[in-house]
């Protein structure tokens, strides 16, 4: 089970875009993309069959996926994300706090 998850709100730790938050667009193994953080210029070619025009395009890069932590709301930070199993079997991730992520 993933600690971040596509769509998780996190929280960078560490790097050039330290204290920055969005919403994980994707999760490549051991790298996430996050929308708004990590931007760089990609200088693209145009391709006519694709209908896409060349030029400087600003768009995310992967981090790792250990720069990162999972906001929590309810204390308005980061913080670590740990995994249980429920009674009924099912396991969620949980808080180190205590608080159930997943419903």
């Amino acid at each position: 089970m993933n600690r971040i998850r596509k769509g998780d709100n996190v929280v960078v730790i560490t790097g050039k875009n330290k204290g920055q938050r969005g919403d994980v667009l994707r999760v490549d193994g051991d790298r996430v993309v996050v929308s708004n953080v990590n931007l760089v210029k990609r200088h693209t070619k145009p391709n006519p069959q694709a209908n896409q025009p060349g030029g400087i395009v600003e768009r995310e890069a992967s981090i790792h996926i250990s720069n990162v932590q999972l906001f929590n709301s309810a204390s308005n930070k980061g913080e670590r994300v740990g995994t249980k199993t429920l009674e009924d079997g099912r396991k969620v991730r949980v808080f180190r706090s205590g608080e159930v992520v997943d419903a």
